[in-house]
């Protein structure tokens, strides 16, 4: 009798384990479906969009507007020659140095004040008073106080990338379950280990959109720099070409500048998963 209830109970256990291993494979080629879906709905999507450009894009002045196919021409002419990489990377060295010192202090400012309320008190109205400035009314005088070498142009894109970090921060750590942290001290939790097991988990989501918007902001600010700053920088190439007529070059920066956009944004919902795989509930992705 009882080896009939041991080979039952081992007999039901396999039956779970079986349905487990169906429900995750079951899982598995859903979402597998569902990428090759989002996939072909994107290249359908983008198919659609460039046919119609140099459908109707060909009816169009050639000094004022292109086409898909001699922008692509102009592409592969420009980085044969090496000539958007000459004017890409000193904007793409700027846009890092401005965009790694806006996540760092942007992120720990947005920390502090959130947590601590004798700070955010003291330094709240600040962030206030400079984000309510608009960031290109400020160019003319960071031009004036750094002069118009790479120092400028990362305080530029520092101004423009900051405020989306510490707001989003400073948010994230506000949206935190209060009884999450009362569960916490119950447990004689420290200050630490408060930080570490509910804080920046639970902040770790509207700092990655922060991020996101950041990037957004940076590009603009990297563009505003190169324009006010020197002869130098995709944003000067792209002054350059417009004022001569060579829309088909102006567009290649231009359509660089978005896929470096859209690239660093793929790259840090990559990152968002892996840090914080919960956010990924409910995205189509």
């Amino acid at each position: 009798m009882s080896v009939q209830a041991n080979t039952g109970d081992v007999l039901a256990a396999d039956g779970t384990t079986n349905d487990r291993v169906r429900v995750q494979k079951a899982a598995v080629n859903r979402r597998r479906r569902q990428l090759m879906l989002n996939i072909s709905i994107r290249l359908a999507s983008l198919a659609i969009v460039l046919g119609l450009w140099q459908i109707f894009g060909g009816y169009v002045d050639q000094s004022l507007f292109t086409t898909p196919s001699k922008i692509a021409v102009a592409a592969v002419e420009m980085i044969g020659s090496g000539e958007l990489w000459a004017y890409l990377a000193p904007s793409l060295l700027v846009l890092a140095i401005g965009l790694s010192l806006a996540a760092v202090i942007g992120t720990i400012l947005g920390l502090l004040l959130a947590r601590f309320w004798i700070f955010d008190v003291a330094m709240g109205v600040y962030i206030t008073f400079l984000y309510s400035i608009p960031s290109v009314a400020l160019v003319p005088l960071i031009v004036l106080w750094a002069g118009f070498d790479i120092t400028a142009k990362v305080v530029i894109l520092f101004l423009f990338a900051f405020f989306p970090m510490v707001i989003n921060t400073y948010q994230g750590v506000k949206n935190v379950d209060p009884k999450l942290l009362e569960v916490g001290r119950s447990f004689r939790c420290s200050e630490a280990q408060l930080w570490k097991n509910i804080v920046l988990p639970g902040a770790l989501p509207f700092i990655v959109t922060g991020l996101r918007l950041a990037v957004g902001r940076g590009l603009i600010g990297m563009v505003l720099a190169d324009l006010y700053t020197a002869i130098s920088g995709v944003g000067y190439l792209i002054v350059r070409t417009a004022s001569t007529y060579q829309v088909d070059k102006m567009f290649v920066p231009i359509v660089t500048l978005g896929l470096i956009g859209v690239s660093l944004t793929a790259m840090l919902r990559f990152l968002e998963i892996r840090v914080a795989p919960w956010t990924k509930a409910g995205d189509q992705d």
